[in-house]
């Protein structure tokens, strides 16, 4: 088993702009050391934590080259790009909502899209078995010419986009189960009968206004996008729950090329912009019902995409776990946390109330 891991140190240099948290930066509104919750670290320590570990030696470390302008043009109409680029050139700015970026922002964004390509190319092109692609900024919010979200680029969709253009791939699978809804993914290919996207995400957080069990897709691609939405306070059985009873079996029946997972890691209990309770373990786990899906459907041909998380000390330990599991390293990073989440997962009465909300789902799309 080949387990390849893109990254770039360009990616860590993106600049938030001048918010704090949340909010830009005026009035009454006191500057904020880091800026947005969007930051280098969460990425930056998950990378130095493989190597102090030596889990790094266990896997393929690769670069790539930044997207070019004819992968982003593909997603992208040319007066977005075009602006981006303009902005980028001078002293950055902003375009959409919640994605500043500094000088330099166009074509770090560009290399972060070239590692998802890159990731999903040697998985097809069969020079990994599965793949990591640790790009920065994240891309499942970005729809073609409005970013959010911290998203600048289309990440998941440039690289899917640059495959079929040389025919690498047909069908192609896409689950995120970062906390927050996939939008922009869902928007981009929400006609299109041969990309699957399904989306596990804390209901209303954020978009407040995607994410609805009802929205299946459109036109030829009716069926072909499935949301999730779970009610805060979900925990590790929870999570597995959804995955076997709803976006396993879907998947499975969509027979994909691929499977490509927008991997974020913000539904980890104490993440400051979500609210459930996953774990180092949880991750664990969904990594290897994706790796066992994969192996079944589409000759293990699994691609993880880092998209958000945004706990600094936690993001690098779930991260270890999922790289871990893709790889068959014996090489653990022991949870920091491991004390606390048996104490802090669901009540049972929570844990029926969502198994419910599950067995509701499945019943709607006629799946035992």
């Amino acid at each position: 088993m080949t387990t390849a891991f893109y990254s770039d140190e360009r990616c860590f240099w993106h600049g938030g702009g001048n918010y704090a948290g949340m909010v830009p930066v005026g009035g009454l509104v006191q500057p904020l050391l880091g800026g947005l919750p969007e930051s280098p670290e969460s990425k930056r320590r998950l990378k130095n934590l493989i190597e102090v570990t030596g889990l790094s030696r266990d896997l393929s470390l690769r670069g790539a080259d930044p997207a070019t302008t004819e992968d982003l043009r593909r997603v992208h109409p040319a007066h977005y790009l075009d602006r981006f680029k303009e902005l980028s050139d001078g002293q950055g700015g902003e375009l959409g909502r919640r994605t500043p970026f500094g000088p330099g922002g166009y074509e770090i964004a560009a290399v972060s899209a070239g590692l998802a390509k890159a990731a999903l190319f040697s998985v097809l092109q069969g020079t990994a078995t599965n793949a990591y692609s640790l790009s920065r900024p994240p891309g499942h919010h970005c729809l073609p010419d409005f970013p959010n979200g911290f998203c600048l680029l289309a990440n998941i969709a440039i690289a899917i986009e640059a495959a079929r253009a040389q025919g690498l791939g047909q069908r192609f699978a896409v689950l995120d189960w970062d906390v927050h809804h996939g939008n922009g993914t869902e928007a981009i290919f929400y006609e299109d009968p041969d990309v699957l996207t399904v989306s596990i995400h804390q209901d209303r957080n954020y978009p407040m206004d995607t994410g609805g069990f009802g929205d299946r897709g459109a036109g030829a691609g009716v069926g072909a996008n499935l949301n999730i939405p779970l009610p805060p306070g979900c925990g590790h059985d929870i999570y597995l729950e959804t995955l076997d009873r709803l976006a396993l079996p879907v998947i499975s029946a969509f027979r994909p090329d691929v499977l490509i997972i927008a991997c974020g890691f913000d539904a980890a209990g104490n993440d400051p912009l979500g609210r459930m309770l996953c774990h180092q373990g949880t991750f664990a786990a969904m990594t290897q019902r994706v790796m066992d899906l994969a192996a079944e459907v589409c000759g293990s041909r699994l691609v993880m995409v880092h998209e958000g998380g945004y706990s600094e000390t936690y993001v690098p330990f779930c991260g270890h776990a999922v790289l871990q599991q893709m790889s068959g390293s014996s090489i653990h990073a022991a949870d920091p946390f491991g004390d606390v989440w048996p104490q802090r997962q669901p009540t049972a009465p929570f844990n029926r109330f969502a198994s419910s909300q599950i067995s509701e789902m499945a019943e709607a799309l006629g799946l035992s």
